[in-house]
């Protein structure tokens, strides 16, 4: 049975992972990555996949499902930068 904790950590993760959404949606639409750093995606994508790492060793639900989330999400933005850079 999920507690309130593991509700809380959801939520609270649900919303920095979510954070970079309005970010894939701009970059989607006008497809320009000019202001966008792949320094910062590359150490972000880094701390998220030893975080997810650890949430698997703790078997953390809410850090393996939203930092999951999160590298997928931010891997795609790199996908992008790469993708569109040269536009």
């Amino acid at each position: 049975m999920i507690g309130w904790t593991e509700i809380l950590g959801l939520v609270a993760g649900g919303f920095t992972t979510a954070a970079v959404v309005p970010q894939l949606w701009k970059t989607w639409k006008t497809k320009e990555v000019d202001d966008v750093s792949p320094g910062m995606f590359l150490v972000l994508l880094t701390g998220l996949a030893l975080w997810l790492a650890y949430g698997i060793i703790k078997s953390d639900l809410p850090i393996i499902a939203t930092n999951g989330t999160a590298l997928a999400l931010n891997s795609l933005m790199l996908f992008f930068y790469f993708r569109y850079r040269n536009k």
